[in-house]
């Protein structure tokens, strides 16, 4: 384990964890892309409300929507209680295991829904079909980079987590070929991708952007192959014998 792994790995142990987020969200938070100046082009005249599952206080998608209203889920109690301890009190931040018994409840919670913003490192496609028929008027949600173009996501399980799952941390979601088709099949389209290889971007079809091929606006995630030294193929090659479903 190098250095930054061991300072990270204590920082997750102890309570310096706190006070070392706190520390930084005072000084500065952005996104871990491009995702908030992407959300900042798509938004227009939609409602002034977002629902982001997911999230670090420090760095979240909804980051840079200063007008509007928020709720940000997340099931760690840690994450949370910083993200009450920062956050302007327009934006509530609510401690939940997100299952598909309770999204509907927190799906409701704007009677009109700006920004749908779902990154879990699980059960994403999932939990957009369920919030589908809430018709937020912009969507962000994290594909798996590592899956390629193969129309695949993982099987519901409402306990996911994704190293309990496969060691490598590379199993969980979905492909961004199954989130277009899943979109596509409710009236969006995919118009936007971070820059980073992360999350995928969808708008109604009526919308004036154009739509974007996922074959051809596809990128593997470069934090990913930073990290672990490797490419989405040779990450494939280790995920891709576990249950796995075809949304074709």
């Amino acid at each position: 384990m190098n250095v930054r792994s061991r300072t990270h790995a204590f920082l997750r142990a102890t309570p310096l964890r706190y006070y070392f987020h706190l520390i930084k969200g005072r000084m500065a938070g952005a996104p871990q892309s491009d995702e908030s100046a992407i959300l900042s082009r798509l938004v227009g005249q939609c409602p002034r409300t977002f629902l982001e599952f997911g999230f670090h206080p420090t760095e979240y998608n909804c980051i840079g929507l200063k007008d509007f209203k928020g709720l940000l889920v997340d099931g760690d109690p840690q994450t949370v209680r910083l993200a009450r301890a920062l956050l302007p009190s327009r934006i509530e931040a609510r401690q939940s295991f997100i299952t598909l018994d309770n999204i509907k409840g927190l799906g409701a919670h704007f009677p009109k829904l700006g920004v749908l913003s779902i990154d879990v490192d699980g059960n994403d496609y999932w939990f957009l079909k369920e919030l589908l028929p809430v018709k937020p008027a912009v969507i962000s949600v994290e594909y798996n980079a590592s899956f390629g173009l193969k129309p695949v996501t993982v099987p519901y399980d409402g306990s996911f987590d994704r190293k309990q799952k496969h060691e490598s941390g590379w199993y969980h979601g979905a492909s961004i070929t199954a989130l277009t088709q899943l979109c596509k099949g409710h009236g969006y389209k995919l118009v936007a991708v971070s820059a980073a290889g992360g999350n995928v971007f969808f708008l109604p079809d009526g919308s004036e952007m154009p739509e974007l091929d996922p074959a051809q606006a596809y990128r593997e995630s470069a934090l990913r192959n930073r990290w672990s030294s490797t490419s989405a193929k040779e990450q494939w090659e280790q995920v891709k014998r576990l249950p796995l479903v075809d949304v074709t």
